[in-house]
């Protein structure tokens, strides 16, 4: 098992880590609420550590999150640009266009219900 766990320290992954389990958790809750869900197991992250609760995904957007996770935490760019202003693609292109429509749908589904602190990461 690989562990791609951030540390305590550094607050910044951990912050866009749980910010992609909460779009992706929206996302899957609303657009495929009739599919079968269980929560992730993934051998890189603790999702219940990193984002504290439990969620249950459908497979394909388990390995959307499982695969959004490892490419943040193994962003080698400091400051992080978002990764639509990213020069360097690293996401694969059937995952690329995935977390772009969990992005727009969740993004607007969250400050449109008050989370307007998510309005900036939406447009930035």
């Amino acid at each position: 098992m690989m562990d791609l766990m951030p540390t305590e320290d550094d607050r910044e992954l951990r912050r866009d880590l749980r910010l992609l389990v909460r779009f992706i958790d929206v996302y899957c809750t609303q657009r495929h609420a009739d599919r079968t869900k269980a929560p992730p197991q993934l051998k890189t992250h603790d999702i219940r550590s990193l984002y504290g609760r439990d969620v249950e995904l459908c497979e394909e957007c388990t390995r959307l999150l499982g695969h959004a996770l490892v490419k943040r935490s193994l962003c080698p760019l400091e400051p992080k640009p978002a990764c639509k202003h990213c020069p360097q693609h690293c996401y694969h292109p059937k995952y690329r266009e995935a977390i772009r429509e969990v992005m727009a749908f969740s993004g607007r589904k969250l400050v449109l219900s008050g989370r307007l602190d998510y309005l900036f990461h939406l447009l930035f």
